[in-house]
This record gives structure tokens, C-alpha cells and sequence, in this order.
């Protein structure tokens, strides 16, 4: 039995690939999937595995510790708006967004780590384990942008950053210069597909990370599953950050991409006090 790390599991692949990657590196992974959240098959796949409720966090605690995991990653993703729906708060998460500055998915997962800390549980950062996923500039598809995508680009490269530190999305949908859609609650895929629902077709679909991004918290990705939203939108363009947002199931997306006609570029960015090292 190699080292035990373990995981908090959300919704998507990314906890799937995590959970191989940490695998193969020797590690015996202990995985606590969120009920609504987690896809049922990752049971079959993690070396010891419990579900628990998306308030669930003394049993998290209790399990992690029964297993003898003192680190632990979050990967993948948990649907923000079960803060608002009826019946969905219990009063361990009540008392997290009481410790909470705010309601942003960052307050609240960081007063999830300062708790999870004093209980001898350290949130560690996943990249280490997945920079095969990480890309190099560059454009992936056989397509490549128009003119008018890459004017696109970088018409809302700029705005998607600020939107990003501000805590409010990490997506933006733009066409013909002007923003279509902002990512907010809902996640990407349904912010690119809102944006498609809007714009029609040929819209450009820019995701990036924070300028002081903390992978703990919230690791922006892009994979199958976005482009599957692409497709749908009928968008003509994704453009993402080259080295800081992963790219998972690339080799089908890209696949996918490439048979409607879709660009895909890893755009790089220098930032000066990233915690972000991969």
C-alpha cells in the first residue's frame, strides 16, 4: 500500500484523471465523492471510497481520518448554486459560510481548508500530479483562428482576466467584439452554451485562471466536455491559458474539434506572484 492521499470528488473527468495519474505515482487514493456530484464509476476505481452529503464535512473528517489521509486534493467541480436551493444546507455548511468572508466559491472553500486544517487535514495542490495535462502555446486544431476570432481573442482576453479576479467567472463567450456572455454560477458548459443560445453561430469562448490563482481552491480546466458545449453553441473558437488551465481528454477533444470546424489555442501569459507552479 503506497502513501494515502485523499480525494474530495466532485462532478466531471477531472477527478477521473487525477485519481489515475495519482495512481500511477504510487499513491493509494482514498476518495470522497459529493453526492450529486461524483459519478457513480469513480466507486470502482478509487483504492477505498464513501459518499457523502455536500455538507458532509465531519464525515469527510471522520472518514478521511479512519483511512490515516493527512493530505487531501479537491478536484472537479461542485455546483454553487446548492447554496441557495431549499434543503441543501445543513449545519455544518451553514457554519462554514458563517466562518466565510462572503459567498464566493473562494470564501467559502477557503474557510473549508482553514477547518480541514485544524483537523489535521492539509488541502495540498493537485498540479504535480497532472502536468501532462498543462499545454504549451500554440494552436491545437487543424483549424486556426480568422481574422475576425483572433480579434475576438483579444477583445476578451483582457476582460475574461478581470473577471476572473474578480471572483465572479473565469469564462467569457465574445462575438464580434463584444461580450455575449459572462460566466457565473452555472459553470462554463452552460455559459457556452447560453452564449450560442445568444450569439448564434460562430461565437469565440475564452477561459483563463486568476492572476494570483490558488490551485487548492479552484483549478479552471478544459476538456471533452467543453468542447461537447462548443459544438452545441456552434462556437468557432476556444481559446485558454497555455500552461495554467489543464486540458483533459485532449487528444478527443481536439478530435471532436477538428471534425466541426472549431479552433482551439493555448494562449501564454506571463504572471509575476502566481501560486501556480507546474
Amino acid at each position: 500500500m503506497g502513501r494515502r492521499l485523499g480525494i474530495i470528488a466532485g462532478s466531471g473527468k477531472f477527478p477521473f484523471y487525477f485519481l489515475q495519474e495519482a495512481q500511477n505515482l504510487g499513491y493509494s487514493c482514498v476518495v470522497a465523492g459529493i453526492k450529486g456530484e461524483a459519478e457513480n464509476d469513480l466507486e470502482n476505481k478509487a483504492d477505498v471510497f464513501e459518499w457523502i452529503d455536500i455538507d458532509g464535512i465531519f464525515k469527510l473528517i471522520t472518514f478521511f481520518k479512519n483511512q490515516g489521509v493527512n493530505e487531501a486534493v479537491f478536484a472537479g467541480k461542485v455546483d454553487h448554486r446548492k447554496i441557495y436551493k431549499e434543503g441543501k444546507i445543513g449545519k455544518a455548511l451553514l457554519g462554514l459560510l458563517a466562518k466565510a468572508k462572503d459567498r464566493s466559491p473562494t470564501a467559502i472553500i477557503e474557510a473549508a481548508i482553514g477547518f480541514l486544517y485544524k483537523q489535521g487535514i492539509e488541502i495540498i495542490e493537485p498540479t504535480k500530479f497532472i502536468t501532462s495535462a498543462f499545454c504549451d502555446e500554440g494552436i491545437l486544431t487543424r483549424k486556426k483562428p480568422s481574422r475576425e476570432e483572433n480579434e475576438d481573442i483579444s477583445f476578451g482576453w483582457d476582460i475574461a482576466r478581470k473577471i476572473a479576479d474578480l471572483d465572479i467567472g473565469q469564462t467569457v463567450v465574445v462575438k464580434d467584439k463584444a461580450v455575449v456572455a459572462v460566466e457565473g454560477m452555472e459553470g462554463t458548459d452552460e455559459t457556452i452554451k447560453r452564449g450560442g443560445l445568444i450569439a448564434g453561430e460562430g461565437a469565440v469562448v475564452i477561459k483563463v485562471s486568476r492572476t494570483l490563482q490558488d490551485p487548492r481552491i479552484d483549478l479552471p480546466v478544459v476538456g471533452l466536455n467543453t468542447v461537447e458545449s462548443l459544438v452545441e453553441a456552434k462556437a468557432g473558437a476556444l481559446c485558454f491559458e497555455a500552461q495554467y488551465v489543464p486540458f483533459f481528454q485532449r487528444e478527443k477533444a481536439v478530435s471532436l474539434a477538428d471534425a466541426n470546424r472549431i479552433s482551439i489555442v493555448a494562449k501564454k501569459v506571463n504572471k509575476k506572484g502566481s501560486r501556480l507552479n507546474i
